[in-house]
């Protein structure tokens, strides 16, 4: 039970909020955006891959063939970076998300305090405000029409009013008014924590490459398994000794595993977090980078983003017979009298004085209703927008218009003898108030980058479409002359036509705003959206990814996937090239790996009925995992690449990985041929096999390196110097033939320089069967 003597003005005292610390009764620590330190490290550790790894280590520590168990060490080198990437990013994100928490108004030893939500005690008296997201769940004790939306926990949009004494749930968001209420509930009796804080996290989008990248992992798992025993059996079967069955199963099985393409996914996205945090941008959601890059529309809410959110008036135009003053004195004392805090409020109370005069009833103002208003002796005052509050004669709305194009932002002040509740629409308008937002210095250059980056750009506001529109040119957003006031839309129109032909909607209620977007989504396209207001939490939750700005409400910037802590639209820029520049490059070198599955998973098929021996063991593997594919594919993957994202994923596997591994496949399977003609010994056969197959992932690296820059040429020289001294001088480390012990050196050369032309023959091939398949495929 609240503590029901608690004086509203005074709250706790320091005594008191100390016993409660004591005893337990202090709200969460909001859950943290990253995985702990212990989850990270387990999480790097035990995969399944790893844990294959160290089953296969154990059988070759059984051979005795301890050089074998190189390839422990590097799949331990690779857990180790990763998890020290991702710890260290964590800590990044961890500061950024530290400085993003909004603080919290409550009232200790009659002073007002600004508390972090983990800093709530029960009994705590907390002060809510226009926007505020209840951090603990409690009750009413002093209110000045509250009203607050309860969707986050309801699911259903209604306002809803709350008197002295009525219960408040956390969670729920302050849309109208403001009041004092007591928590009676925190911590883990809090119903928006028994929700594990489902209301204030992001919700977590997929990344489509990740989900490829896992699902060729998930069908591995099922493979790599039944074929090694099936290789292992058959070699016994063959009368091969163990300890060589088991070298060759463990080479097959390391070979099917691409090891490091999940490490590298996640690693890099986790260093563009980081990066990201260096430029003030607050990433909550890992998978929303990739998201972002893919976005094709952007959806801006006009405040805050494309203006800075604050806002001037400039000029009062009476009507009628009123004066200036006489207006500015009535409205001063209306506006203060309210108190709302809403950026119109604040620029007004910011050059108006009040009179002080007792207002009988206030009603703050509301997205939802579009208009404010207060009761006094002298007069009923109502402030919002003209058509919602006034019935608008045919030359008033010509002037609205005209102002409006102008780019002000017009809102109409009216007077009434009648209750105000009761006037809304038919008031008598006695002047329009012009107000201008102030266009973000950088606005025009951030959205012009954007534009040719083949984004387009929404504009979405609760203002008048007409100086939404004028907004929206000033800042050089294409299309800006497509306008259409969503007031007059009926419920049952087709949203996706009205998204097809229009770019700048004016008068949008939240649950239109969603419903534009669900309607761009719908259409094929993936959606951004940016926002700052409790107006925008249904858009933004819709949306692909959503973008809040730090200066936003708290529900806003719990949905978002993005806070930009300097709430500075051009911070965007950045997210969207790191976006871009990750899956661009992971795309890229993925088909790196996926060329050892490849050939891996073929050798293995053929050997289970061959009589030879696997060609490979596990430590000859080594030179070709780490110079052709795990260091090179590490700084290709953080190398710059803005492009848009294309379908290349599947588009380099075609050209790429299926070529090379089908040439790989053809040497070896000639290789052994010849090998079994000359009878030449295991280990000199297994070493021209690595050679032919080392030349071959070079080749292609080459090919995903392209365009060539002088970063990426030095990292394909270096390449080729190691692997080349791998068989000058490291031969014996890897059990391989170094180059003057082979019986025809010239032979192998020789054979290394014509895997060029075959896989230029093999990949022509490739993309024709490819592209008959595709054009059949397309016309069934």
């Amino acid at each position: 039970m609240a503590n029901s003597h608690l004086n509203p003005n005074q709250g706790l005292t320091i005594e008191q909020v100390m016993d409660r610390i004591n005893h337990h009764q202090v709200n969460y620590h909001p859950k943290s955006l990253t995985r702990s330190v212990g989850a990270i490290v387990w999480g790097n550790t035990f995969t399944l891959f790893n844990i294959v790894n160290l089953a296969l280590g154990a059988l070759v520590f059984y051979t005795g063939s301890y050089k074998n168990l190189l390839f422990l060490i590097i799949a331990i080198a690779n857990t180790i970076i990763g998890t020290f990437q991702e710890i260290r990013s964590k800590h990044r994100i961890d500061q950024m998300a530290l400085l993003s928490q909004g603080r919290i108004m409550v009232c200790r030893n009659s002073k007002i305090e600004r508390l972090l939500p983990s800093q709530i005690v029960k009994d705590d008296v907390i002060i809510l405000r226009l926007g505020d997201q209840v951090p603990v769940d409690g009750k009413i004790i002093q209110t000045r029409a509250l009203e607050v939306n309860e969707s986050q926990i309801t699911g259903e949009p209604d306002t809803i009013n709350k008197e002295d004494g009525d219960p408040i749930v956390s969670g729920s968001v302050v849309i109208s008014g403001s009041a004092r209420m007591v928590a009676t509930k925190v911590g883990s009796k809090a119903f928006v924590n028994q929700l594990s804080n489902q209301a204030r996290t992001s919700h977590e989008k997929s990344s489509k490459l990740l989900n490829i990248i896992k699902t060729i992992i998930r069908i591995l798992t099922y493979v790599i398994v039944p074929l090694g025993i099936a290789l292992f059996s058959s070699k016994i079967i063959q009368g091969l000794s163990t300890n060589k069955a088991i070298l060759g199963t463990v080479a097959a099985m390391i070979g099917m595993i691409p090891e490091g393409l999940v490490l590298l996914s996640s690693v890099t996205l986790a260093v563009s977090a980081m990066k990201l945090a260096r430029h003030h941008v607050l990433v909550r959601s890992l998978p929303a980078i990739e998201t972002l890059a893919r976005a094709d529309v952007l959806c801006l809410d006009k405040t805050g983003t494309i203006t800075t959110g604050r806002l001037k008036m400039r000029h009062v135009i009476p009507l009628g017979n009123y004066r200036v003053d006489e207006i500015k004195k009535a409205l001063g004392t209306m506006i203060h009298a309210i108190d709302d805090t809403d950026s119109t409020a604040e620029a007004l109370k910011l050059q108006l004085n009040s009179t002080h005069e007792i207002a009988q009833k206030v009603v703050p103002f509301s997205s939802i209703r579009k208009w404010s208003g207060a009761e006094f002796k002298s007069g009923n005052y109502i402030l919002g927008a003209p058509q919602w509050i006034s019935q608008l004669s045919p030359e008033l709305k010509t002037k609205i218009e005209h102002y409006a194009h102008q780019g002000y932002r017009v809102v109409g002040f009216a007077k009434t003898t009648r209750p105000i509740t009761k006037a809304v629409g038919h008031a008598h308008m006695i002047a329009l108030i012009l107000i201008t937002d102030i266009i973000r210095p950088n606005a025009r250059r951030i959205f012009k980058y954007f534009v040719k980056q083949g984004v387009r750009l929404n504009v979405i506001s609760g203002d008048d479409p007409v100086t939404a529109s004028s907004v929206a040119y000033q800042a050089g957003i294409p299309n800006s002359d497509k306008l259409i006031d969503m007031s007059t839309v009926r419920p049952d129109q087709d949203y996706r036509w009205i998204v097809k032909h229009y770019r700048v909607f004016g008068r949008v209620k939240p649950e239109q705003k969603q419903r534009l977007i669900k309607a761009l989504q719908e259409d094929g396209h993936t959606v951004g959206m940016t926002g700052d207001g409790v107006n925008d939490i249904l858009a933004l939750k819709q949306a692909d990814c959503g973008i809040a700005m730090a200066t936003g409400s708290e529900s806003t910037k719990s949905i978002a996937n993005f806070v930009l802590m300097h709430s500075d639209f051009a911070a965007m820029a950045n997210v969207l090239g790191e976006g871009r520049r990750v899956t661009n490059n992971v795309a890229n070198v993925a088909s790196l790996y996926l060329i050892k599955t490849m050939y891996s998973l073929a050798l293995t098929c053929l050997f289970i009925f061959a009589s030879r021996d696997y060609p490979f063991q596990p430590i000859q593997l080594t030179p070709i995992s780490t110079f052709m594919i795990g260091i090179p594919t590490f700084f290709l993957a953080l190398e710059p690449n803005y492009d848009r994202i294309s379908h290349q994923f599947t588009e380099k596997i075609v050209k790429v990985a299926v070529p090379a591994a089908i040439t790989i496949i053809a040497y070896i399977l000639l290789d052994e041929m010849i090998s079994k003609i000359l009878t030449l010994p295991y280990f000199e056969a297994s070493s021209i096999n690595v050679i032919l197959t080392g030349t071959i992932c070079w080749l292609a690296l080459i090919k995903v390196s392209k365009p060539l820059s002088r970063f990426k040429l030095m990292i394909i020289i270096a390449t080729a110097i190691f692997f080349t001294l791998t068989f000058l001088v490291w031969g014996h480390l890897f059990n391989l033939y170094e180059i003057y012990e082979f019986h025809e050196p010239l032979l192998v050369i020789g054979m290394a320089i014509t895997t060029y032309p075959a896989l230029i023959l093999v990949q022509s091939v490739v993309k024709m069967i490819y592209r008959i398949f595709w054009h059949s495929s397309r016309r069934r």
